[in-house]
């Protein structure tokens, strides 16, 4: 646990908890971002057109990140009646989230390959840990929020793929059920041994490994003496 971390290793802990509020943070920016470039302007309005972490994080959402590993960021919202194609902007704004954490992941990436073949920082710093945790926290916010459950950004697409097909009673139960859905797996992911969100681990480590051209768990272990 995070919190946990900042007793046995504080700076690792702060370093940890830096990438994730970057993560966070330019996440939601890159929403109201994509929003105001298909002409709605209701989060600009709102203060969230911003990298300030300030603009974007939730004191609940924190503190349960912190405290329990999982946590949220305030959502961004949008006005559909002022975009010109209600459907497709709506899913271009939900998507520029996970596409922004991809986009992260690639440059810290980049940046671990350089330093490590240059010399000019060396791995074993906190910078080292710094890249390689950020690349592991935006690949895995990324793929978690493709989920196709309201209110993650995946369920966009199935509002998307259902739309005059006759099947929209399907996007509007996982609209209604999803907060439920996600608290249930949540639960049974914090109180019990099954990680009902072990689908994600595998595909983002094996990114993290692609990205870093090595053993991402090798490096962490390294990091937390493991």
């Amino acid at each position: 646990m995070l919190l946990q971390l900042f007793f046995t290793a504080p700076m690792l802990g702060f370093v940890w908890l830096t990438a994730l509020i970057l993560a966070l943070t330019v996440h939601e920016f890159a929403h109201a971002l994509v929003g105001k470039w298909l002409g709605d302007d209701t989060a600009e309005r709102l203060g969230r057109l911003s990298l300030n972490p300030m603009a974007h994080l939730d004191p609940l959402g924190l503190l349960m990140l912190v405290t329990i590993g999982f946590g949220w960021a305030k959502p961004v919202p949008f006005a559909p009646q002022n975009l010109k194609q209600p459907l497709r902007d709506g899913l271009l704004i939900a998507l520029a989230g996970p596409a922004a954490n991809l986009i992260m992941a690639v440059v810290a990436g980049g940046l671990f390959r350089v330093f490590s073949m240059t010399g000019v920082v060396r791995i074993d710093t906190m910078l080292g840990a710094f890249l390689v945790l950020s690349i592991l926290v935006n690949v895995m916010l990324m793929i978690f929020n493709l989920i196709p459950v309201h209110p993650l950004d995946g369920s966009k697409i199935i509002d998307v793929v259902t739309y005059r097909t006759g099947y929209e009673n399907v996007a509007l139960w996982l609209q209604t059920n999803g907060p439920r859905i996600m608290l249930v797996l949540v639960m049974i992911s914090l109180m019990t041994p099954f990680d009902p969100f072990f689908f994600i681990q595998i595909p983002a480590y094996f990114g993290c490994d692609a990205l870093l051209g090595t053993s991402c768990i090798g490096l962490l272990a390294m990091y937390f003496g493991g």
